[in-house]
């Protein structure tokens, strides 16, 4: 069983396993916060929702030629000392207002796409850049599938979207969550985050500090002992990750990192679900592990 309706501007998905939501005007982008629920236990995520998206950076500082209302604001708890600028605005989660959207009925699935042309760009660059989310909700599992697609206007050397994987844990002083497992640091418990904390004080991923995990799988553990987990299917997408406290547990993730000539897109596809444990985690990631793309036909969706 599986069925979506209209409710407003709110899409709403039902499957054997979940409920959930995709909400298109407002603050938009992946699933909407506590819509997304387990219906064997009843768990919701945490946070402010699922797979958000947020605007596309570079690895590079700021300098005169950057207008003072375009600049990246780093060195404080919030972004860590880890410089990076603008390439194009804006943060489609909170500014973009009003998404327009797709919905697929599929054999044993529900999809919805959305899309979004970003609309400023720090110089020297010009906006325009399109951002494409496809999410894929197949029936009888406990899991969706996003695809975040990025085509741009620009030529750039390290081109990265951010985004929250799976989404960030509002708690206070841990009460809402037992435990963090990140697959390339392991487990921390909920009382490491009780202070706030800068980015690249703990539990910082980048890519270009070494050996890229064979599982990208980052996860939190519910106070009934449930998991919700997002992870990256092709880990070498993953350019840097964040766990950090700063009134919530943040869990930023940003993909990409190569050079894109203007016209060509990079992507990255995230499975998200609940999980009994960090065993099903693992055995769901090598099942799909490697995949690249997400695409949906009339009776199926496949993974590239």
């Amino acid at each position: 069983m599986v069925r979506v309706w209209r409710d407003g501007t709110v899409v709403r998905i039902e499957t054997e396993k979940y409920f959930a939501a995709v909400q298109t005007e407002g603050y938009v982008s992946g699933v909407m916060a506590r819509s997304f629920v387990d219906k064997q236990t009843g768990s919701k995520d945490l946070g402010f929702g699922l797979v958000i998206v947020d605007f596309l950076l570079e690895p590079r500082m700021d300098d005169e030629s950057t207008p003072e209302h375009l600049r990246y604001s780093w060195g404080d708890k919030i972004h860590g000392n880890i410089p990076k600028r603008f390439v194009e605005l804006p943060q489609i989660c909170t500014q973009a207002r009003k998404l327009p959207f797709e919905i697929f009925e599929g054999k044993n699935f529900v999809a919805v796409k959305q899309w979004f042309n970003w609309t400023i760009a720090r110089p020297p660059y010009k906006p325009g850049s399109r951002w494409e989310q496809l999410l894929v909700f197949p029936d009888r599992v406990r899991w969706f599938l996003a695809y975040d697609k990025v085509t741009s206007v620009n030529t750039v050397d390290c081109l990265l979207l951010r985004m929250d994987m799976p989404g960030h844990i509002r708690h206070q002083s841990g009460d809402s969550f037992r435990q963090v497992y990140l697959s390339y640091h392991g487990f921390i418990p909920a009382s490491a985050f009780i202070e706030d904390f800068a980015p690249d004080e703990r539990f910082l991923y980048r890519r270009e500090d070494g050996k890229v995990p064979e599982k990208f799988i980052r996860a939190y553990q519910l106070r009934n002992g449930v998991w919700l987990a997002g992870m990256a299917l092709h880990p070498p997408t993953v350019y840097e990750a964040w766990c950090h406290q700063r009134g919530y547990v943040c869990l930023i993730q940003e993909v990409g990192g190569w050079k894109v000539q203007a016209g060509e897109s990079f992507g990255a596809v995230h499975l998200i679900g609940y999980f009994d444990d960090v065993d099903e985690m693992e055995r769901v990631f090598e099942t799909f592990k490697g995949a690249r793309e997400l695409q949906v036909s009339a009776n199926e969706w496949k993974l590239k």
